[in-house]
C-alpha cells in the first residue's frame, strides 16, 4: 500500500494532458512568481493596499505604509519595474496608481480571503507557535 505518493505515474492520461496544454509558459510561471514574491512583503502590500483608494504620491504613500519615503519609493521602483503599478510625472511629484483592474481585482480577493480565514489563525503559525508538548 503506498500512501505519500502514486502507485502508477499516470492516473487519468487524458486530464493529464488538457492540464498540461493549458499550463503556461515557463517565463509566465517564473514572473508571476515573481509578482506573488513582490506581495509577500507587507511593506509592499501596504503600499498596494494604499493605492486601492486611489492615486497616491511617495510622500503620502510613505506617512500610510509606516514606511520611509526611501524605503517606499525602493518598494514602488520594484513594483513598478514588474508593471505592478504605474506612475505619472506632474511637475517634480510622481503619483502612483495601480496599473490595471487586474492588480486590483487581485488584492481584493486576497483581502477578502484573508477576512474569511478562522479567527484562530493559520494553522501552521499556531502549531508553530504552540509551546512543545501542549498541542
Amino acid at each position: 500500500m503506498i500512501v505519500d505518493g502514486c502507485a502508477v505515474r499516470v492516473v487519468d492520461p487524458a486530464r493529464v494532458a488538457v492540464v498540461a496544454e493549458a499550463m503556461p509558459a515557463d517565463e509566465d510561471v517564473v514572473e508571476l512568481a515573481d509578482v506573488f514574491g513582490l506581495l509577500s512583503d507587507p511593506g509592499r502590500l501596504r503600499v498596494l493596499v494604499a493605492l486601492l483608494e486611489g492615486e497616491m504620491c511617495v510622500c503620502d504613500l510613505a506617512v500610510v505604509a509606516r514606511a520611509s519615503e526611501s524605503a517606499t519609493s525602493h518598494h514602488l521602483r520594484l513594483l513598478r519595474a514588474h508593471r505592478v503599478v504605474t506612475s505619472r510625472r506632474s511637475g517634480r511629484m510622481a503619483y502612483y496608481r495601480l496599473a490595471d483592474a487586474h492588480v486590483r481585482m487581485l488584492l481584493d480577493v486576497a483581502l477578502t480571503h484573508v477576512g474569511h480565514a478562522p479567527a484562530t489563525g493559520h494553522p501552521e503559525r499556531a502549531a508553530a507557535e504552540t509551546p512543545a508538548g501542549l498541542a
